[in-house]
């Protein structure tokens, strides 16, 4: 009498989840170094990385169903599953991250300190290359009040300084702040103001940030504003307001230091 050899079954959801998490991550890679990478095309590589993000949330779903099909059925696979959507879940943290940070805050591309009368962006010609041609366009008023009730601490700084002392102050904070500076100008001449001109990049996909300084002198010290806007995207997840923060604050601490 011959002998039924039961064969347990077998997921295939467990292994492709696996293998899509695996080529997401080389997907997304890839898309990383693209994006960081001056002389690609930022849009195409942006779409690599959507397209990266968008294999690691279906590996999620096929470890899902794995896990579906082994609770019911008793198949195999588990711990292949679990791999897979470990991996994925690795490649989606940060998309969930700044996915969460862009439903809490407002859609806004354009912060200022100075909400009524923002700093204007430099129109020369070093200023437009770096831009690559394009001029940040002014907020709405709609968008301005939006930055008001998102951030009511966004706010000029004073210092109790002349403004050769805040202009020096605002360009060392600056190069602590590893921007790239593209054009300075001392308060005075005409105008009377002061001007830096940066772009700042963020720290994992280096997108660029344009960022002008504005340096008023006044009889009680130097006012200064900042304004940074985002080239690329509808919403800049309070990417805008971090930089100002932080510029403000190394200002803030390069002048407690020179007391």
């Amino acid at each position: 009498m011959r002998r039924l050899i039961l064969e347990e079954p077998v997921t295939r959801a467990a292994p492709w989840s696996l293998r899509l998490a695996w080529f997401s991550l080389a997907v997304v890679a890839i898309a990383l170094v693209l994006v960081r990478d001056p002389r690609a095309e930022t849009d195409a590589a942006m779409t690599v990385l959507v397209s990266g993000v968008g294999l690691a949330a279906l590996a999620v779903l096929l470890a899902l169903a794995a896990f579906v099909r082994i609770w019911r059925e008793g198949a195999q696979g588990l711990r292949t599953a679990v791999g897979g959507l470990l991996l994925a879940a690795l490649v989606l943290a940060y998309p969930a991250y700044m996915t969460a940070r862009g439903v809490m805050l407002p859609p806004l591309t354009d912060v200022s300190t100075d909400i009524e009368n923002p700093p204007a962006f430099s129109r020369s010609r070093a200023a437009w290359e770096t831009r690559n041609w394009r001029l940040p366009r002014d907020s709405s008023p709609a968008a301005r009040a939006l930055q008001r009730e998102a951030y009511p601490q966004i706010a000029p700084l004073t210092l109790d300084l002349g403004p050769d002392e805040a202009f020096a102050l605002a360009l060392k904070a600056a190069q602590n702040r590893k921007w790239q500076v593209v054009e300075s100008y001392r308060p005075g001449g005409r105008v009377g103001n002061g001007r830096i001109e940066a772009v700042v990049r963020s720290r994992l996909l280096g997108l660029p940030y344009d960022v002008t300084v504005r340096l008023h002198p006044r009889a009680d010290g130097t006012r200064i504003d900042v304004r940074s806007s985002t080239r690329f995207g509808d919403r800049d997840y309070g990417q805008n307001a971090d930089h100002i923060r932080a510029y403000l604050d190394e200002i803030g601490n390069l002048a407690l230091a020179v007391k």
